[in-house]
């Protein structure tokens, strides 16, 4: 008796493949590339049991049009490479025509990676408004030892690489909040740029907002221009907690009245919240570390757990 029918074997061979940890990026996507299989995978059943293979609509793995999707991955060039710090960069993508991504606030994308046969993906956040035209930005730090890192370090202009999207963001309503307070750690930043420059971009937005960005070092801090620049407005405050620099002598005056060294602790989070002119409303972002340590701090303020959002 032949072990298994071709049919079977053919059968198998459609069956969806489950997908390995290293390819769910943890970010809490919906869909998740596990609720995606779950869906193919109930596709196949149906359609095994019913002998009909007309059902498995085509696999659906990469698209070929440039829209933003988030059940597939969508090609996209890579329009220019930035090198901000040592381990951190900024990359261009090109959007066909004028389109755009139109990406609501804090939205992340996530980033499909092939690195020595086995696929990683991560979640990243745009840095660019929303509604750029022709272009969309991203900030990546690339870890010494990091699957994904090694396969971004290889990126040069005109590469194709793969994303899908968009996925959570902070449902962000002009002058909904007295004030936004904003604590972002490192590349945590990068969800923060695009309501803050919304609410600069919107006169009618009188929200006020202080962002705390912590970085190890002056040279460390990203998109100081662009910080410079909103920092303009009447209604934008930005603090600078550098945890490995020692004395604020060799920095620029300008940053010297609104830098702190050290970490940012319980006593300087409660000092913060308490210069806000309104109570605030506070988005986290930072490693899981941070988040828990922010959310810890802030609970010790008396800032309530639904006055908080976390990316």
């Amino acid at each position: 008796l032949q072990a298994m029918s071709d049919n079977e074997q053919d059968w198998l061979a459609l069956r969806p493949q489950e997908p390995s940890p290293s390819q769910c990026c943890g970010s809490g996507c919906k869909p998740c590339i596990y609720d995606v299989y779950e869906k193919e995978l109930a596709q196949w059943e149906r359609a095994k049991a019913m002998q009909d293979k007309s059902l498995l609509v085509g696999k659906k793995e990469q698209s070929n049009s440039s829209e933003l999707n988030p059940d597939t991955f969508t090609a996209f060039r890579v329009s220019s490479v930035e090198q901000l710090t040592e381990d951190t960069y900024q990359y261009k993508f090109e959007l066909p025509g004028n389109s755009s991504l139109r990406l609501s606030l804090g939205q992340h994308i996530v980033l499909r990676g092939v690195v020595n046969g086995l696929e990683v993906q991560r979640a990243y956040t745009p840095i660019s408004p929303g509604n750029a035209e022709g272009y969309f930005d991203v900030l990546i730090k690339c870890y010494e030892a990091g699957l994904m890192s090694q396969y971004i370090k290889t990126w040069k202009r005109g590469d194709m690489v793969f994303w899908r999207g968009p996925f959570g963001g902070f449902p962000y309503r002009p002058n909904k909040y007295g004030e936004l307070l904003m604590l972002a750690s490192g590349t945590g930043l990068a969800p923060m740029i695009p309501i803050l420059q919304s609410i600069t971009d919107d006169e009618e937005d009188e929200t006020f907002v202080t962002l705390v960005g912590c970085f190890p070092t002056f040279d460390k801090i990203y998109l100081k221009p662009l910080l410079q620049d909103l920092a303009r407005f009447w209604n934008i405050r930005i603090f600078y907690v550098l945890s490995q620099e020692t004395s604020l002598e060799k920095l620029p005056w300008s940053y010297q009245e609104n830098t702190y060294t050290g970490r940012l602790n319980e006593d300087l989070t409660k000092t913060i919240i308490n210069s806000c002119r309104r109570k605030p409303f506070v988005l986290i972002c930072g490693s899981s570390t941070f988040n828990e340590d922010m959310s810890r701090y802030l609970k010790a303020a008396g800032i309530e757990e639904n006055s908080c959002f976390v990316f």
